[in-house]
C-alpha cells in the first residue's frame, strides 16, 4: 500500500509555479491576480479560502478577498462579480461555496466571467471539458488527475467508481477518468443515494473515487483487494480530545481500508492540497491567456 502524498505533490506543483511567476516579474510583467468572494460565516468554507489566500501569497500572486455578510443579497454578490469581471488586473474568480440557500449558485456561477472562470464551474467551462477543449478544469478533479499521474498510475482499461454526482466532483471526475487520455480511459460508474448494492458495485472496482460526504462510510469489505481509493470526503467530526475541538474526517474508513489498497489517499494532506495547488494552476494560465501584456 502506497500513501498519494497531496501535501509533497502539491508542494512541487507551488515551486514550478512561484519559478514561473518570476521569470514573469523579471520580464516587466505583473504577478497573477486571484480574487476571492466569501459569503458568511461557514467554519469550514473561512478555512478553505484562507488556505487558498495564503497559498496565493507563498508562490507570489496578488489576492483579493472580499468578505460579505450571511444575509448579502444576490444582486449584491452579482454586482461585486460584476465588478471583478471588468478589471483587467483580475485574472480569476472564485466564489466560495456553498452559498446561503438565499443565493442561487446557478446564478451566481453564470455571472462569472468564463475566462476568469478559474474554479471551472461555469457552463462554458463544463461544455469545452466534456468536449475535450482547452478550458479550466474543476480544481478538485483536476487535482485528482495531476497526483495520479504525479505516481505514474496507469489507469488505462480500469473500472472506475465515483461516489457523488456534483457538478463540482462527481460528475467531471467521471468525464476526465473517462477521457481518452492517461490518467483516463476508465469505463466509469457514478453511484449516488439512490444506487442499490453500493457494497457489490465497489468490490469490482479498480478504482474508487469517494466523494458522498459521508465520514467513513466506505469500509474495508467494500474494497477489493489492490484497489485504488481517492477519498474526496472532509468533514469536520467534534473531538472533545481535539485541541480545536474536532478532528478532520474522510469518506473512507482508513483503517479497515488502506491495508487492502495499491494506492490511497489520507485525509487530511490528500485531495485537499491538490484542490488548491490546481486552482493556483488554472489562475496562472487565465493570467498569461487573457492578460495584455
Amino acid at each position: 500500500m502506497q500513501i498519494l502524498n497531496g501535501q509533497e505533490v502539491s508542494l512541487q506543483i507551488k515551486n514550478e509555479l512561484k519559478e514561473k511567476v518570476n521569470r514573469l516579474i523579471d520580464q516587466g510583467k505583473r504577478a497573477p491576480h486571484l480574487s476571492a468572494i466569501l459569503v458568511g460565516s461557514d467554519g469550514g468554507s473561512q478555512t478553505y479560502v484562507h488556505s487558498k489566500v495564503k497559498t496565493t501569497k507563498e508562490i507570489g500572486f496578488t489576492s483579493t478577498l472580499i468578505h460579505l455578510e450571511e444575509n448579502t443579497t444576490e444582486a449584491k454578490l452579482i454586482d461585486q462579480i460584476e465588478r471583478f469581471n471588468t478589471d483587467p488586473q483580475i485574472d480569476g474568480i472564485l466564489v466560495q461555496l456553498p452559498l446561503p440557500k438565499h443565493i442561487s449558485g446557478e446564478n451566481v456561477i453564470l455571472s462569472i466571467n468564463p475566462f476568469k472562470d478559474v474554479d471551472g464551474f461555469h457552463p462554458v467551462s463544463v461544455g469545452k471539458m466534456v468536449q475535450g477543449l482547452p478550458t479550466f478544469l474543476p480544481a478538485t478533479p483536476h487535482g485528482i488527475m495531476l497526483l495520479l499521474q504525479h505516481y505514474k498510475i496507469n489507469t488505462n482499461g480500469m473500472d472506475a467508481i465515483v461516489i457523488g454526482r456534483s457538478n463540482i466532483v462527481g460528475r467531471p471526475m467521471s468525464i476526465l477518468l473517462s477521457s481518452n487520455a492517461n490518467p483516463g480511459n476508465c469505463t466509469v460508474t457514478i453511484c449516488h443515494s439512490h444506487t442499490k448494492n453500493l457494497p457489490d458495485i465497489c468490490r469490482q472496482a479498480d478504482l474508487i473515487v469517494a466523494a458522498r460526504g459521508k465520514p467513513g462510510f466506505l469500509k474495508g469489505d467494500m474494497v477489493k483487494e489492490g484497489a485504488i481509493v481517492i477519498d474526496v470526503g472532509i468533514t469536520r467530526v467534534n473531538d472533545p480530545s481535539s485541541k480545536k475541538g474536532y478532528i478532520l474526517k474522510g469518506d473512507v474508513d482508513f483503517g479497515s481500508v488502506a491495508p487492502k489498497c495499491s494506492f490511497i489517499t489520507p485525509v487530511p494532506g490528500g485531495v485537499g492540497p491538490m484542490t488548491i495547488a490546481a486552482l493556483m494552476m488554472n489562475t496562472f494560465r487565465a493570467c498569461v491567456e487573457n492578460s495584455s501584456y
